[in-house]
């Protein structure tokens, strides 16, 4: 059997909804033939102080820029955040494609994310590495 490629991805997220960050993140790393390492800084492990926007803003950059994909956590939370903004912008730059994951039960997403991604995906393993393998460069 060939070895297994492995997808390098960005999530996005809030620590406010940590949850669905981690829940992803263990969806993505017990799918079976998928090898997929985030290149996101979690709650646990946060960018040292004092963080300034700038050392977000570059630390987000760096993240993102040695991905294959960016996968932005779509509950509406992320309408209202200029860091979802910054990071589809970041994205953008880099020319990265993004996956919009629609968090399980919700039933709108925010238009930026819609207007961005590649694909809009519900919250099931099968469809998000389905996509990530469709999009990821």
């Amino acid at each position: 059997m060939p070895a297994l490629k492995t997808y390098v991805g960005f999530i996005s997220h809030a620590w406010k909804y940590h949850d669905e960050y981690a829940r992803l993140e263990i969806m993505l790393k017990n799918s079976p033939n998928f090898i997929f390492h985030n290149s996101s800084v979690p709650r646990t492990d946060a960018i040292p102080p004092p963080l300034t926007n700038l050392k977000l803003q570059n630390a987000l950059a760096e993240q993102i820029r040695i991905t294959n994909v960016v996968l932005i956590l779509s509950g509406m939370h992320a309408a209202h955040s200029d860091w979802v903004n910054e990071e589809i912008a970041i994205a953008a730059r880099y020319q990265k494609p993004i996956i919009g994951v629609i968090p399980w039960g919700q039933q709108n997403t925010p238009r930026v994310v819609q207007l961005a991604a590649k694909e809009m995906v519900r919250w099931n393993t099968d469809s998000i590495v389905t996509a990530i393998r469709k999009y990821a460069l």
